[in-house]
């Protein structure tokens, strides 16, 4: 098992041994809730999180399960829908009685779901990268924002590969914009001016890059090395990179 995982595993553990609201003491299992998309935009990012986490839960209670329960998946599909995200939060916390949530991937998932699992407060386990500006008990932020991930990246290629024109390509959502209205800031107070900076977005599910990458190459070919940092979500990096 992963040490990222057996951090969660452990974290899931504090909360449901601590929090209040969780009257499992007369379940047989801990079960535990799966909200990833496996249709939509998002699935070839989700499906594989989906896969993981069922994965992990039969190797857990191979090992005798978690408090002395064995784990329980129950599995529903938002198919990358935001709103139904919502919606199947809450078929999952009142119907299925999950005791924990593993869902999400995008950021405007993640916030169509917030207010169902403060309301019923319930725990979420967010499993990718945010922009930050959001912080509740209701949910486990296990990935970085935009200082401990984007920023670090920006030095990198600028202290190490002397990038000086950037591209900040993503899809047209919270996460990418927050992300990139930080890089823009960040890269201008480090000198680069704003002619150097070239920002585009694009729909979930964009599928004819033809004109954006001749964009790119266009403005990656005036003689200063150029980096593309993408914040692209979902099934569009697959044409986008082969174009």
């Amino acid at each position: 098992m992963n040490m990222t995982f057996k951090l969660k595993l452990a974290a899931m553990g504090a909360s449901l041994a601590f929090a209040s609201g969780f009257a499992m003491a007369e379940e047989e299992t801990i079960k535990v809730g799966v909200l990833h998309s496996l249709s939509g935009t998002m699935a070839i990012s989700e499906t594989t999180l989906k896969d993981t986490i069922l994965m992990l839960v039969e190797e857990q209670n191979k090992k005798g399960g978690l408090l002395g329960k064995k784990l329980e998946a129950v599995v529903v599909d938002p198919a990358s829908n935001w709103p139904l995200f919502a919606e199947k939060a809450r078929e999952l916390i009142e119907k299925e009685k999950v005791d924990v949530v593993f869902g999400g991937w995008t950021s405007v998932s993640r916030k169509s779901m917030l207010p169902v699992f403060e309301e019923l407060n319930s725990i979420l386990f967010y499993p990718v990268q945010y922009e930050g500006e959001e912080s509740s008990k209701n949910v486990f932020y296990t990935g970085a924002a935009p200082n401990q991930q984007a920023v670090p990246a920006v030095d990198y290629l600028m202290d190490e590969l002397e990038v000086e024109r950037w591209v900040l390509a993503g899809t047209d959502y919270v996460y990418p914009r927050t992300t990139n209205k930080i890089l823009e800031s960040y890269l201008k107070s480090k000198g680069v001016s704003e002619s150097d900076i070239m920002i585009s977005y694009t729909p979930f599910g964009h599928s004819d890059w033809q004109s954006i990458v001749s964009d790119i190459k266009k403005f990656g070919s005036e003689g200063k090395k150029t980096a593309v940092v993408s914040t692209i979500n979902g099934d569009a990096n697959v044409p986008f990179t082969k174009s």
